[in-house]
Order: C-alpha cells, then structure tokens, then sequence
C-alpha cells in the first residue's frame, strides 16, 4: 500500500508503470553515486508524459531505511505548478506514483547504513528528475 497521497482520479489516468523489478535486477547499488543513478533510471523509465504540466515543478523531501525502503512520509517541500488544477493534480499524482513504484531500491549493507534516516530530496522540472544527496 502506498504510503503517498495522491488523487484516485490522478492514479488512476496516469498509473506508471516504474518498472522497480528493472531496478532490482543489478547487484544492490553501494555508493552514494550508484544509488543516486539507479533511482533517475527507475524514474526516467516510468515518466513518460514530459508535457504534462509543461513548466510545473515540485521537489520531494524523503528518507530511507537501511534496506533501501521508504521511511516515513514523503514531503514536497516546493512546488510550481502551471496549468489548470487537474493537470496540476495529474501532474503531482504522477511523480508521487512514480517514486513509490521504484521504492525500495536494492542497496548493499555498508549503504545502507550510511543513507539510514538521512534526507534526499529529489527536484522534477517537466519531467526532468534530479536527486540532491
């Protein structure tokens, strides 16, 4: 169960398919770095509607448990949203389904340790995704 708020009518229109089981496929991600590009990979795949909101940006504060799952509740700590209230909502619905569906990410024992609690914040501009570690 998803542990993100989003509108039924935003997860239902726009339900991605984020392809997680891609993402654990690879041998668990055991750097900073590693984890950083295996998260933009599992998002670039299941965004696929660039124009929705065109010009719209949010960021997401969340943390990690020790094995790569989500801790606590997600935070949108900014947002810019362009166009009419459903493309906003579309648009929000998206990336919070997006994120959901690559969490947990595979990550190795020494990584998980050291991404325990700490904060990540991930910025999407149009699409666009950025993780700041």
């Amino acid at each position: 169960m998803s542990r993100f708020k989003a509108t039924a009518a935003g997860v239902a229109l726009f339900a991605l398919a984020a392809a997680p089981a891609a993402a654990q496929e690879a041998a668990p991600a055991d750097t900073l770095h590693d984890l950083g590009a295996r998260l933009e990979a599992c998002l670039k795949t299941g965004h696929s509607r660039d124009g929705l909101a065109n010009g719209s940006e949010v960021t997401v504060l969340f943390a990690l448990k020790r094995d790569g799952s989500l801790m606590g509740r997600p935070r949108i700590t900014h947002s810019s949203l362009i166009g009419g209230i459903v493309d906003q909502k579309l648009f929000l619905a998206a990336v919070i389904t997006a994120i959901d569906g690559c969490l947990p990410l595979a990550v190795t024992p020494g990584l998980g340790g050291a991404i325990a609690g700490r904060p990540l914040a991930l910025r999407v501009v149009r699409g666009l995704w950025r993780l700041g570690i």
